[in-house]
Formats: C-alpha cells, sequence, structure tokens
C-alpha cells in the first residue's frame, strides 16, 4: 500500500472521528490537526508529499481514535504503529 493510499485511509478515520478535511497550500509543511469554533479540522498541506501528510495525519489519528477498538487494514495499522514508536 503506497503513502497516498495510507493517507487516505486515514482521512477517512478522521472523518467518521467528525474532523472536517480541509486542502490547503500550505508552503509545504504538511498541515495538521486544529481546532476552530468549535469544530476539529485537519489542514492538507497540498504542497507537502503523501508521507509528509499521512505522518501528520497519523499523529492526529493518535489522539482521536482508540485504534485497538476498530478494525484497520495490515498496513494502515502497522503505520500507525511504527508511527507511535
Amino acid at each position: 500500500m503506497n503513502d497516498q493510499r495510507i493517507l487516505e485511509e486515514l482521512l477517512a478515520l478522521l472523518e467518521a472521528q467528525h474532523v472536517k478535511i480541509r486542502r490547503e497550500p500550505l508552503g509545504g509543511r504538511g498541515g495538521g490537526l486544529a481546532a476552530m469554533k468549535g469544530e476539529r479540522l485537519f489542514f492538507v498541506d497540498t504542497e507537502a508529499t503523501s508521507a509528509e501528510v499521512a505522518a501528520l495525519c497519523a499523529d492526529a489519528v493518535l489522539k482521536l481514535v482508540d485504534i485497538e477498538t476498530i478494525y484497520l487494514r495490515p498496513e494502515v495499522r502497522l503505520f500507525l504503529e511504527n508511527h507511535a514508536e
């Protein structure tokens, strides 16, 4: 599974947690999780690589989702577990 596909899976996990996804050019830094006016947003930097954004997305998922209680594709679970270490 490539970085783009893992990123898509991670973004879907965030959306399932009612996090709104915004895609914006942010200078290649990757984006990240934010809270604004009572809403959670995850900014995807359209100028960053999929790998960079996936790493930031993994941070957000690990903060918001108990990954032990849900099914994840093995590649996504491995990515999250490796990122958590």
